[in-house]
C-alpha cells in the first residue's frame, strides 16, 4: 500500500489531441486537489473562483498557463499561485503530454 495518489489516479490518462482527461487526487470539505492531463492542443479554459486561491502544479510536459490576460510556457516542476478571483486556466500547445495539478482551498 502507497500513501501517494498521483500514480493510480494518472497513470492510465492519455487524452487524444484536443481533449484533457482528470482525475480528483484528494477530496475534503475544505480542499479539492485534481489532476488534469492535458493531450496535445488541450485547454482547461479560463475561469475564476471568487472565494478561492487554486494553485496549479506542473507535473509533467509544457504546458502554457494563462494568468489574468498573461501567459507563460513552464516546465515541469512549476508552482503558480491563483490567488481569488484571477482568471486562470492552461493550455497544451506541444505534441506530448502535460499534466499538472490543481489544488483549490478553502472550497465554496
Amino acid at each position: 500500500m502507497t500513501l501517494d495518489r498521483y500514480a493510480d489516479a494518472v497513470d492510465g490518462l492519455e487524452p487524444a489531441a484536443g481533449e484533457v482527461e482528470t482525475a480528483e487526487l484528494v477530496v475534503t470539505d475544505d480542499v479539492l486537489v485534481k489532476a488534469f492531463v492535458l493531450g496535445p492542443g488541450g485547454a482547461v479554459d479560463p475561469h475564476e473562483h471568487a472565494d478561492a486561491t487554486n494553485v496549479f502544479h506542473v507535473i509533467a510536459g509544457e504546458p502554457t498557463v494563462i494568468r489574468d490576460g498573461a501567459e507563460e510556457t513552464l516546465a515541469a516542476p512549476a508552482v503558480v499561485p491563483n490567488e481569488r478571483g484571477a482568471v486562470h486556466g492552461a493550455r497544451n500547445d506541444t505534441d506530448e503530454r502535460a499534466v499538472l495539478t490543481a489544488s483549490l482551498c478553502p472550497l465554496p
